[in-house]
């Protein structure tokens, strides 16, 4: 029967994971912090912000951690990925005593039971590895637990509700549905994802790959049979589709579908926090930090996303912007100029000495208290562009300055 509670639409951005996932590419630790800032400002609810049991993470992790508590990254929840075992368990929060939410992962399906683990799990030691998990972390004080289903696009229906709802007795507060080899259509994963969370009543994430081009489009239409039943949708993003193979469904093109996509626009609850004025920024930041351009027709932030040069199109776009634009870019952020400085310039490295570093922050106008204070940012920036292997950008250079012991950390690992 129909829920008569209506759902509503969050956003679950995985960059900081599944997109440093992507071979061939990274993020410095100061780049995931950025992001975390920005997915803040842009209203996301949750960043599942890297790896607890990964000892490269440890530094990083705390330290975002406490940019939350100073309210610096709030209310955007700081999340991490595990394995769904007691060990993982056990290790994430000997390594963050303060991480409140997290997501536990194991695979469903028979392909992966059977050609992944080769007998060291069969369903039922799936079953009972991961609640026992759910149940650990709880007792440990998580605030909310997801529990991930790997491969669930190609998991027995009847298993994945038998695991969905085992994790929830455990006490998970979600279930993640994963369609890890992006196998699932726009039909397919809607029919899953109704009868899941018609049977389990937990608010459903919906976490898709790009193998066949269909990633936003599932994800969509995954989240539409969650709040078709009255239950939350968290649907899993990355900014700029980055993500493992073919990528990920990407975070502008999502709430952009939410917004305006026939059949869903206005239908449906998305979460009022959100601000695509940030797209802009968000993605162009990314870019540059993964070193990987955006492609000249992405949705509403490629090149391309509002050029005209077909006459017919120019002329109906000059008469009125809604025949040929289904939304405006300022909505993204976008339709300022961009100043190029063509002079002499000086930047802030990894040699920079101190009347170079002082002239750059001067026209930032960043004041320091004293020589002191000037002396030991430039020492954390000098760090900061070895750590990122590349300029710092104006709002790198300003958080150095204005949390120069968390910048620190976040610099600081221990092999």
């Amino acid at each position: 029967m129909k829920n008569e509670k209506i759902g509503k639409v969050y956003i679950l951005d995985v960059t900081n994971r599944d997109g440093v996932q992507t071979s061939r590419i990274c993020l410095s630790k100061l780049q995931k912090t950025m992001i975390n800032i920005f997915l803040n400002k842009m209203g996301v609810s949750q960043s599942e912000f890297g790896f607890p049991v990964t000892r490269h993470e440890i530094n990083y992790l705390n330290a975002n951690l406490e940019l939350a508590r100073l309210g610096v990254i709030a209310p955007l929840r700081l999340s991490g990925w595990l394995r769904a075992t007691c060990d993982d368990v056990t290790t994430a929060f000997k390594n963050l005593p303060k991480l409140e939410y997290l997501n536990l992962s194991i695979s469903t399906s028979d392909q992966m039971i059977m050609n992944k683990f080769k007998g060291k799990l069969d369903h039922k030691g799936i079953l009972k590895e991961m609640t026992e998990a759910v149940v650990l972390a709880k007792e440990k004080g998580a605030k909310s637990v997801g529990v991930n289903a790997e491969d669930a696009s190609r998991t027995r229906l009847e298993y994945l509700i038998e695991f969905a709802t085992s994790a929830k007795k455990a006490g998970a507060d979600r279930i993640r549905y994963c369609d890890t080899l992006g196998c699932d259509s726009p039909f397919s994963i809607y029919e899953r994802i109704k009868a899941l969370a018609e049977e389990v009543q937990l608010p459903i994430e919906i976490h898709c790959h790009n193998d066949l081009g269909m990633v936003v489009a599932n994800s969509i239409a995954g989240a539409k049979a969650s709040l078709d039943v009255g239950v939350d949708a968290y649907v899993n993003t990355c900014i700029n589709g980055m993500g493992e193979r073919a990528g990920n469904a990407d975070l502008v093109s999502c709430i952009l579908a939410m917004k305006y996509a026939n059949g869903i626009q206005g239908k449906y609850l998305l979460d009022d926090r959100l601000d695509l004025k940030m797209a802009w920024k968000l993605c162009k930041y990314a870019s540059y930090a993964f070193g990987v351009p955006i492609p000249i027709n992405q949705p509403g932030i490629g090149a391309n996303a509002f050029a005209h040069e077909s006459g017919i199109h120019a002329d109906g776009a000059l008469k009125d912007r809604r025949n040929y634009e289904l939304y405006d870019f300022e909505e993204l952020g976008r339709g300022d100029p961009e100043i190029i400085d063509t002079g002499r310039q000086i930047t802030a490295g990894e040699y920079s000495g101190i009347k170079g570093f002082r002239n750059v922050y001067d026209k930032m106008e960043v004041v320091f208290k004293d020589d002191a204070e000037a002396a030991r940012v430039l020492e954390l920036v000098r760090y900061a562009n070895v750590h990122n292997q590349k300029p710092l950008v104006e709002d790198e250079l300003r958080f150095v300055a204005t949390y120069p012991d968390i910048a620190q950390k976040i610099f600081t690992m221990t092999p």
